[in-house]
This record gives structure tokens, C-alpha cells and sequence, in this order.
């Protein structure tokens, strides 16, 4: 049964942050009012506890937490916002949480932006990012994780650098992606009505000043038509009252026939990237987070095998992006 906390948080959500995806004038009036407040800093409780280390790749800040001693694995951290929203204290106590439990070193892009750039501008620096990063660590060494457009983002990068022919990261861990925009499916269009938060008309308005123009069944922004065999062994973070789920079902669904090990948690009740969140489920999903993580021989606790096995019966702009240093 969802917490107390989580009810109260879905109701907040609805009557507030639902309103920015009720159509594209009210997310347009949203990111207006969102420049005019964003900071993209870690919060300075966070800088006091950390070794956080900054530096540029095409112009934008790259957070660099430092590792426990001795260790060498490192995540890449994609934050979500619709690709139009910037980096949040809810993601930096998410990342910094990892970063305590697991000891990894995390580097964190505050990637360009939409409407201000697109997709090819995002690309074009996390694919910089990554190029970096497989220079200094072995690609069995890295994780790719991200939330909501950032899972998203993870998903495509990693379709990317397979294209290139570069080494791949060693696992993704996905927060409630958002891994196809077509809305050919049916049952997105009723899960929308449970969800407290996100909206299909707001969702089409931020995808379409995202994607340069892309059809909405490119694999590039909806990565579910894309070689999914290419991925690392994943881990798949839905929630019931999510409008994005019907989509990462049809997409476990896919990845594990074309080979990919995935770990799907189905949490009944939960709204989207719930995770970032302090209550109860947030803490049991991150307890999943490191277990997945740290744990080769991790098997998803019986109650979520049952619910997921229930549910689921042009140009390359990475190629510009890898060649800037």
C-alpha cells in the first residue's frame, strides 16, 4: 500500500506541477518562469560533505564527484526535465545518495537545454562528456544512469557510441524513462488520467522543441524503435501512476527479446521518477539502485517479478560531439 508521504506528494503534484503539462501555452509560461529561478549548483550542504570538482565541455558546466579511495567505477548521470527544465536539488540529493552508499565517482553534464537548443546540441555535449570519460575509465567501469528525459538521453547515448563503434557502459540504471514519444500506444492515453504530474499535451510541446524537427518514431528521441540488443544489463524503475509505464513495458518487454537483462521494478502506486522523492518507496528504489549496482548475483525481490511479469503478459550529432574534447 503507498505511503502517507506519497499520497500527500500526489496530491501537491497534481495541483501544481500537473498544470505545466496541461497544454503548450502553460509549459511555455513554465520554463519562462523557471529561468528566471534555475541554478544549476549542487545545494551547499552538498559542496561542504563532497569533493566536487567542476569544469566545461562545449561551454556547459560538468559536475566531477570524486570517488571513495581505491575505487575506480564511475556513473554518468543524465538528470531529467523534459529536456526543457534544468538540474534540481531533488536530483542532487539522489546523486549524492548514490555517491555516499556506493563510493563511485559521478560525473554530472548540465547539458544545453531546450527551447534555447535541441537535440543536437545535447548530444553533441554529453557525447563530448562520454568520450572524456572513456579515456580516463574502462567502459566495464561505467554506469549510465538517468531519470525520466535523462533515461531517455542514457538509452540513445548508448545506441550512439554502439554506432560508432566506441565501448559501451557495463549497465544502465533507468528512473521512469521516457522512451517513446509516437504515442502510438493506446494505454498511454489512459494512464494519463491516473497520473498526478505529467500531461500529454505539455509532453508533446517540450518533444517538440527537443527533437530538431525528428519523427516522433526516430530511434534517436524514442530509443523503443531502436537496436535495443546493444545495451548493457538494465534496470527498469516504473511506477503504476506514471503515463510513461505502458511504454517502459513494451520496452523491457522488447530488450529482453532482443537478449538484454533486464530488472524491471513495477511499484504499484508510484508516480513519475518517484525515487528523487524522501518517503518510504524512494528509499526501498534506491535500496534496488545500489543492490543492482553492487550485486552480481542481484535478483528483483519476488513481489516486483510477479507485478512486471503480470504487466508485460539521418545526421549523428554524436559523432560531432565525440570529435570536441
Amino acid at each position: 500500500m503507498p505511503s502517507l508521504k506519497s499520497h500527500f506528494v500526489s496530491f501537491v503534484l497534481r495541483h501544481s506541477r500537473k498544470r505545466a503539462f496541461s497544454s503548450p501555452e502553460n509549459l511555455q509560461r513554465w520554463i519562462a518562469a523557471a529561468r528566471k529561478t534555475e541554478d544549476h549548483h549542487p545545494p551547499a550542504l552538498l559542496q561542504q560533505r563532497f569533493d566536487i570538482q567542476t569544469r566545461t565541455v562545449d561551454g556547459f558546466p560538468v559536475y566531477e564527484i570524486a570517488p571513495r579511495a581505491g575505487e575506480h567505477k564511475r556513473i554518468l548521470y543524465l538528470h531529467g526535465g523534459a529536456y526543457v527544465f534544468e538540474i534540481t536539488p531533488y536530483h542532487w540529493h539522489l546523486i549524492t545518495d548514490m555517491a555516499d552508499r556506493l563510493g563511485y565517482g559521478i560525473t554530472v553534464p548540465i547539458y544545453p537545454i531546450a527551447p534555447e537548443h535541441d537535440f543536437h546540441a545535447m548530444f553533441g555535449m554529453v557525447g563530448a562528456v562520454y568520450r572524456q570519460m572513456i579515456e580516463e575509465t574502462e567502459a566495464e567501469d561505467i554506469v549510465f544512469m538517468g531519470d525520466s528525459a535523462g533515461g531517455n538521453m542514457a538509452v540513445v547515448l548508448t545506441m550512439m557510441a554502439a554506432e560508432e563503434g566506441l565501448p559501451l557502459p557495463s549497465r544502465h540504471v533507468l528512473i521512469s524513462p521516457g522512451l517513446d514519444v509516437s504515442l502510438a500506444n493506446p494505454e498511454v492515453f489512459e494512464a494519463e488520467r491516473n497520473d498526478p504530474w505529467l500531461g500529454i499535451a505539455g509532453g508533446r510541446e517540450a518533444i517538440r522543441l527537443y527533437s530538431a524537427g525528428m519523427d516522433p518514431t526516430d530511434w534517436r528521441i524514442s530509443p523503443v524503435y531502436g537496436d535495443l540488443s546493444v545495451l548493457p544489463k538494465t534496470l527498469l524503475m516504473t511506477g503504476s501512476r506514471d503515463l510513461l509505464t505502458p511504454d517502459n513495458l513494451i520496452f523491457a518487454q522488447k530488450a529482453r527479446a532482443a537478449g538484454v537483462e533486464v530488472e524491471l521494478v513495477y511499484e504499484e502506486g508510484m508516480f513519475h521518477v518517484w525515487p528523487l522523492i524522501d518517503m518510504p518507496e524512494a528509499r526501498r528504489a534506491r535500496q534496488h539502485i545500489v543492490a543492482f549496482l553492487t550485486d552480481d548475483a542481484y535478483i528483483r525481490p519476488e513481489r516486483e517479478m510477479a507485478k512486471s511479469s503480470t504487466k508485460a503478459s539521418s545526421s549523428n550529432p554524436f559523432r560531432t560531439g565525440l570529435a570536441s574534447t
